[in-house]
């Protein structure tokens, strides 16, 4: 099918989707999200890694810890906001980086950007992104946005997204830290479905005069060895903790190490300068049996004692979610694969629902819970289920 047919198909059935009911809950945008999509790229968003008890042991985890409300507190006002690096943003989450995005709607990155900068949330933009940098800011305007770096093996390459990112008005770099490989993803495998593999979610380096500088013709003219050199470099399963100063030497934006698990890599990342960190273990996706973010995150704030902020991501799909984050330490968090899905159910227009929808819900949850403020969540509002 041609991309023309293709852009006219999507948006033909956007055009559908909004004069129905769009879904409120995670599950439902999931479910909407599979009658609309192949196996393929259904797999793909929602898969993990093996069996996938990450992905399970990510959302057991919230089911570990109730909330206590207080009684008779003034919630008559509430304030949403956090304050990240000098910038202060609408509500405590951030749409997470993900990876080509075509795969759930042409519109892609672009109609996720558009969605967020319509709702005022902060933006993360994948390396892996079906868009590049600079058009993702086109459509962002003055919308905060972050750039997630997946850290290749060329570093001429690195250094030219991270400045390209700073040009386009990116205020913080995230470096994932946890994709020495692509995870055992059997959906994948059983679909023998890979978007890299096709060129897609390559934007950034089709787009990239040093990546193109290193090709023998341009991808117009041999898209088969772009490509074929993009897989050879996407990955840098050599990248140490004495590699990080040279990201720093490159760019003055604050640095946030995403794949944090383990209490003691939260101190290299202080020592290594880092500016804060993301409590992640990629949404399952990487590495089957790992520990839950959640359960990770109260030894790492402990460690860090306020040192720098703290984001969590992996298996957040609700107001009261976020709640329990912000009480056992984190700062905000990241929304990731219900977002995703909205894009695939009625584009922009299904992520801004979405975000919508996660908003009245932290609101909502935090006058239920007689929280008038962000700032007033913390460890007490908790009680574990083993108390």
């Amino acid at each position: 099918m041609s991309n023309e047919r293709m852009y006219a198909r999507f948006h033909s059935r956007d055009r559908q989707v909004s004069s129905q009911r769009l879904p409120v809950s995670h599950d439902e945008w999931e479910y909407r999200a599979r009658q609309i999509l192949t196996d393929g790229p259904f797999g793909y968003i929602s898969g993990g890694a093996g069996t996938e008890d990450t992905m399970r042991s990510n959302r057991e985890a919230f089911f570990e810890w109730n909330i206590r409300p207080r009684k008779l507190r003034d919630v008559s006002t509430r304030d949403l906001t956090v304050s990240l690096f000098g910038q202060t943003f609408p509500t405590p989450f951030l749409l997470a980086p993900i990876g080509v995005q075509e795969i759930a709607h042409p519109d892609a990155d672009l109609g996720s950007a558009k969605a967020a900068a319509e709702s005022g949330i902060p933006f993360i933009l994948s390396t892996h992104s079906s868009y590049s940098i600079e058009d993702v800011a086109g459509v962002l305007g003055n919308t905060p946005r972050w750039f997630q770096l997946y850290w290749p093996k060329d570093r001429d390459i690195m250094v030219s997204f991270v400045q390209r990112a700073e040009k386009a008005g990116y205020s913080a770099i995230v470096v994932t830290l946890d994709l020495p490989e692509q995870g055992w993803r059997e959906r994948d495998i059983r679909n023998g479905y890979s978007p890299s593999k096709a060129g897609l979610g390559t934007a950034n380096f089709m787009s990239d005069p040093v990546f193109r500088s290193k090709l023998r013709q341009s991808p117009e003219k041999d898209m088969k060895a772009a490509i074929a050199f993009f897989l050879e470099i996407f990955n840098e399963p050599a990248l140490t903790w004495n590699d990080l100063p040279y990201l720093r030497k490159h760019t003055n934006l604050p640095i946030l190490l995403k794949g944090i698990l383990d209490p003691r890599d939260a101190e290299l990342a202080l020592q290594c300068g880092a500016n804060g960190i993301i409590v992640s273990n990629h949404g399952g996706r990487q590495l089957n049996g790992e520990i839950a973010s959640l359960k990770a995150l109260p030894k790492i704030s402990e460690a860090v004692q306020g040192r720098m902020p703290i984001l969590l991501d992996s298996g957040i799909r609700s107001g009261s979610d976020i709640i329990k984050a912000l009480a056992l330490g984190a700062s905000a968090v990241f929304l990731g694969r219900t977002y995703i899905y909205g894009l695939a159910v009625a584009g922009a227009s299904g992520v801004k629902r979405v975000i919508s929808n996660v908003i009245k819900d932290i609101d909502i949850s935090m006058m239920n819970a007689g929280v008038k403020s962000i700032a007033d969540i913390d460890r007490s509002l908790l009680q574990h289920v083993s108390e």
